[in-house]
């Protein structure tokens, strides 16, 4: 329990902006059949027709 007392807000909310920030470079870096619409990885939403 003391391990989780260790833990600040600050650290919680870095991670938090950390994975926001590296989801949106993986959209934007890696091709749309892995993340993008559909994708395996990150699915952005509905494929257009």
């Amino acid at each position: 329990m003391s391990f989780l007392s260790q833990i600040s807000f600050d650290e919680v909310a870095a991670s938090l902006f950390a994975c926001l920030v590296l989801r949106e470079i993986m959209i934007l870096a890696l091709p749309d059949r892995i993340a993008g619409p559909g994708g395996w990885l990150v699915d952005t939403g509905e494929e257009e027709a």
